[in-house]
Formats: structure tokens, sequence, C-alpha cells
């Protein structure tokens, strides 16, 4: 038999781990609206699970459909708690900022 919780492994470990394993960012840039959409549901509960206080979403600029889509669809996700721009250094208008 393994040993599942055996040496300190406890739920601290477990959100360790997921932390290490949910990047802080997200990369959309390329995907149509609603494949973005999906795959950042699926990234929002991964984030909050791992305990993650705030991402970031890399849409680019383009047209700017698709961060209207992140940021509107965001600004309504139960996880998201607010929704910013990212500073310049960090994408400007080509990325969001999440906090969850």
């Amino acid at each position: 038999m393994g040993s599942t919780g055996a040496g300190g492994g406890g739920t601290g470990s477990l959100e360790l781990e997921r932390r290490l394993a949910v990047p802080a960012s997200l990369d959309l840039r390329g995907a149509r609206v609603e494949e973005a959409l999906a795959a950042l549901d699926r990234y929002l509960d991964d984030a909050a699970l791992a305990g993650l206080e705030s991402v970031t979403i890399v849409h680019g600029v383009g047209t700017g459909a698709l961060r209207d889509a992140v940021r509107r669809h965001a600004a309504e996700h139960p996880l998201v708690r607010a929704v910013r721009p990212a500073p310049l250094e960090g994408g400007g208008e080509g990325a969001t900022i999440l906090e969850l």
C-alpha cells in the first residue's frame, strides 16, 4: 500500500503542489472567442483551487474583440474580484490582470 497522507503530506502540501502546477498566466493569443472563454473558465477554476490570488490573461491587442470578451466574461465570473489592464511593462492592453 502506498502512503497517501503520512509524513506531513496534508492539505498544505496539496495546495503547494497545485500552485506549482498552475501557471500564473494564461496565453489565449490566436484563440477564437468561444474557445478562449472555455479555456479561461477551466483556468480560473484551477487557479482558484491552487490558491492563486491574481493571474494574468494574455490575449494580445489585435482588433480588441478577444480582449473585450475576456474582460467582460471575467467581470461576471464568480471567482473574479477585480479586472484591470496589465501595466505597460506587463503587456499593457495585450493582457489583463484578474484578482481572484
